[in-house]
């Protein structure tokens, strides 16, 4: 997967990037058919003075997009949530895949036990 990362007014530490890549890392685990990631940080002290960090990711995938943001104080923080929602959209996406993937199975079954009858 590739990662597209991007930031203003703030400075991309080795430390930040190992911490975006780890947390890449999970979401590449849980979505194989991932093409790319695209993570924007924001350093905003002016608007948002109690939650200056800004963080946003978009999650390129086959079909509609998976996007994210949120702001904290904290900078790793704001990665962590915008991680963990990600990762629950991944989730929600597989359990309804795998719910219509059952219910278009049963149908068929269900048709083939009431021919047989």
């Amino acid at each position: 997967m590739n990662l597209i990362l991007s930031t203003h007014s703030v400075t991309l530490t080795k430390a930040i990037e190992d911490h975006i890549r780890d947390r890449i890392d999970k979401l590449e685990h849980l979505d194989r058919f991932a093409i790319d990631v695209r993570v924007t940080l924001e350093h905003d002290h002016k608007k948002m003075p109690e939650r200056s960090f800004k963080c946003t990711m978009r999650l390129t995938v086959p079909g509609p997009d998976l996007f994210a943001e949120d702001s904290e104080r904290d900078l790793y923080a704001a990665i962590d949530l915008v991680t963990k929602k990600i990762e629950q959209q991944i989730r929600k996406r597989h359990s309804k895949y795998k719910a219509r993937k059952h219910t278009e199975a049963a149908k068929t079954k269900r048709k083939r036990q009431e021919t047989e009858i």
